[in-house]
């Protein structure tokens, strides 16, 4: 009887440990992915193994140990032939989520900007990755592999691993969410070694060199102000280099300053275990209003970094990072010209009017030189001048503004001067004219309006909305809402959407920027888009540009992670004395797209018609849509944008069998019977999107 009971407990032992052990290893799910789609998968010994067609004949393979206490990417390699390089072993990923409060309340709720979340209590917590299963799935020509799951303080979800082919390219994302209200985040990351086994650290600096320093694995952790936004780490067979999406980890300051992006050492901020490599945010910004990033309930933050793989030197590594950006710069295109708007660098009454020595040529002609910008639209005197008068101060200002323009202008650069007024119509408002005009922003009772002045010609005083209308009107200039629904714009245009200055062609519209911002959408600046829809369903012909909107500009700053451009239909550059008619006629007949840089729209058509154009549908309803699309990251999707004069249409073409570096032209159908407009976008997978402008639709 003790012999049958004995028995009896071994084998009920024996069972509770088998099921414990099973219940332990984890479970990968391989329904929904495709070995026709050209990566492989295998799942042995807790190990799972992705290998992927990275181009050029060679394959990426990433080993995941999915056992508890084990580094997660067990080894990762590239193959050639039948050579496999080791890049790197035993890593985990590792993220530090910040959380903060978002003031939702003083100003416009989530599209606030002037908050400061720094200055209320935050908290950083480190996101725990517990192994308990994972999903493999294919979509499109990436496999993503998910694995549940992590924890972080109230945020909640899974591990992401995207491996993309044509690429030794893969992205590591926390996926997380919270049902908690008013949230506002940042997150570290990176990759992580107890044993590292590199043997070196490189990066770019703001001077654009190379920097190595030698992998000592006890070595304090150190942020890098560095340039193209990468930090690489050399084994002995390859180089692993690390870096952000290029604007969509950026989120909108008033300043481009390079705050140290990435991080390299062992003991990350005393709160990661290991030696790693990494980027960060500076958790006080600008020092200005320092938003942070929107975490609304219940959305997906995609908290991400990528990760490219190179058995070649580090200049050659470097080298295949900045292909992305192309090098930090917008490319030519045919029958264009790149136009950036929006920028307080304030050197008129910082350098020309402080008696201080003038460069012959000054850091911010430089840089936007270098980035390819061939038209800059400034923004001066913003709370730094005489708007208002005495009358000679702004004429003299005014002057020198029109005079250093001139003289920082050439064949291939032209530099437009321009200020934010935000007087009489209500908000913040840019303006542009064609011509250097001489116009004082108040008008004394019984002022005349205008009136010739002995040195500086035709001058006017401006007392009203009427009065500022009649000058654009006279001097065909343009003006448009700048930061619309947020900052000093929060109401506006709507609050004044049926005024008869903003239904004038002379006012334009408005400007994007990528503001708020938010890590679970898959494109940037959704504030003005839906604003583009509706204006669009106001019945009005309304454009939107870009604009950066920053202040101090030199080669150090992280200029381009905040950057954007409008690619103007124009076969040639205007010269600062001749008019700039042809700028202003393509920005107010929308005979442009906009582009953060990565994606590109070289042709686009409706029923061959160019966006601004209105369009005629047959009797089917049916319109053909053309577009030419250029880009670097693999895309992710097109949406066909239209409207009714109520609602908005999205129609979706998915793009995700697309490889990075690639150029394709779309031609398809979309019915848009009973539309009044319709509109483009382009997105790829690091959040890089283009868009055009509307095209109409005959009744």
């Amino acid at each position: 009887m003790i012999h049958m009971r004995s028995c009896l407990i071994i084998s009920l032992l024996l069972v509770y440990y088998t099921n414990t052990l099973l219940a332990q290893t984890p479970t990968v799910n391989r329904q929904k992915f495709d070995k026709k789609a050209g990566a492989d998968l295998n799942y042995r010994n807790d190990i799972l193994e992705i290998k992927w067609p990275a181009g050029d004949n060679r394959y990426g393979q990433v080993e995941l140990n999915m056992q508890a206490g084990k580094p997660l990417f067990s080894r990762i390699l590239l193959t050639k032939g039948k050579v496999s390089k080791l890049i790197s072993s035993n890593l985990d990923p590792s993220f530090l989520l910040t959380i903060g409060k978002r003031d939702l309340v003083s100003q416009n709720g989530w599209n606030i900007f002037f908050d400061k979340v720094p200055q209320k209590p935050y908290n950083t917590h480190e996101v725990k990755l517990e192994k308990s299963d994972a999903t493999v799935e294919t979509i499109g020509s990436r496999t993503v592999v998910k694995i549940s799951s992590l924890k972080a303080d109230r945020f909640s979800g899974d591990l992401e691993i995207t491996f993309y082919n044509g690429s030794p390219l893969f992205n590591v994302a926390a996926v997380m969410s919270t049902n908690a209200d008013s949230s506002a985040i940042v997150y570290d990351a990176g990759l992580v070694s107890r044993e590292p086994e590199w043997k070196s650290i490189s990066w770019i600096n703001t001077a654009d060199s190379l920097q190595t320093t030698d992998m000592i694995a006890t070595d304090t952790s150190k942020n890098v102000a560095v340039k193209y936004r990468s930090i690489a780490a050399k084994g002995k067979e390859g180089i692993l280099t690390l870096f952000p999406a290029p604007h969509q980890y950026f989120y909108p300051l008033d300043e481009a300053f390079n705050l140290k992006f990435t991080w390299y050492g062992n003991n990350y901020r005393k709160m990661v275990d290991g030696y790693g490599i990494g980027i960060r945010q500076d958790l006080q910004g600008d020092k200005r209003f320092v938003p942070w990033f929107n975490a609304p309930p219940g959305t997906k933050q995609r908290l991400n970094f990528f990760c490219m793989l190179s058995t070649e030197d580090e200049d050659n590594a470097f080298a295949a990072i900045k292909k992305f950006t192309h090098n930090d710069a917008y490319v030519k295109l045919p029958g264009y010209k790149t136009m950036s708007s929006h920028f307080h660098n304030e050197f008129i009454m910082n350098v020309v009017l402080a008696n201080k020595p003038i460069p012959e040529v000054p850091d911010f002609v430089t840089v936007f030189k270098r980035m390819g910008v061939d038209m800059v639209h400034l923004a001066e005197f913003h709370y730094t001048a005489h708007p208002k008068g005495p009358d000679e101060q702004r004429l003299k200002e005014l002057h020198a503004l029109f005079e250093q323009c001139k003289r920082l202008s050439d064949d291939r650069f032209l530099l437009l001067p321009g200020e934010e007024p935000n007087e009489f119509f209500g908000g913040h408002w840019l303006a542009l004219f064609p011509k250097p005009v001489y116009w004082i922003m108040s008008r004394e009772n019984g002022a005349a309006y205008s009136e010739n002045h002995p040195s500086y010609g035709k001058i006017y005083h401006i007392g009203d909305k009427k009065d500022m209308l009649k000058l654009l009107e006279q001097e065909q200039g343009l003006a448009w809402t700048a930061h619309a629904r947020t900052k000093g714009s929060v109401n506006t245009p709507d609050l004044y959407k049926n005024e008869d200055f903003f239904k004038s062609d002379r006012f334009m519209g408005a400007a994007w920027k990528p503001m708020p911002a938010d890590l679970s959408s898959p494109r940037l600046g959704k504030r003005v888009l839906d604003l583009m829809d509706d204006m669009n369903n106001w019945g009005l012909k309304k454009t939107v540009i870009a604009e950066a909107d920053l202040f101090t500009i030199t080669p150090e700053n992280e200029m381009y992670a905040h950057m954007n451009v409008n690619y103007l239909m124009l076969d040639s550059l205007p010269k600062f004395t001749d008019s700039w008619d042809p700028i202003l006629n393509s920005m107010q007949k929308g005979r442009f797209f906009t582009t953060t840089g990565e994606v590109l729209m070289p042709r686009l058509t409706i029923n061959d018609k160019h966006s601004g154009e209105t369009i005629t549908l047959d009797n089917s309803g049916m319109a053909t849509i053309e577009l030419a699309l250029n880009w670097t990251f693999p895309m992710n999707f097109v949406e066909v944008i239209s409207g009714d004069g109520q609602q908005v249409y999205r129609e979706r073409i998915d793009l995700t069998k697309t490889e990075a570096f690639g150029s394709q032209v779309l031609r398809f159908k979309t019915k848009l019977e009973k539309r009044a407009w319709v509109r483009l976008e382009a997105w790829d997978v690091a959040a890089n999107g283009a868009f055009s402008q509307s095209f109409y639709i005959a009744e």
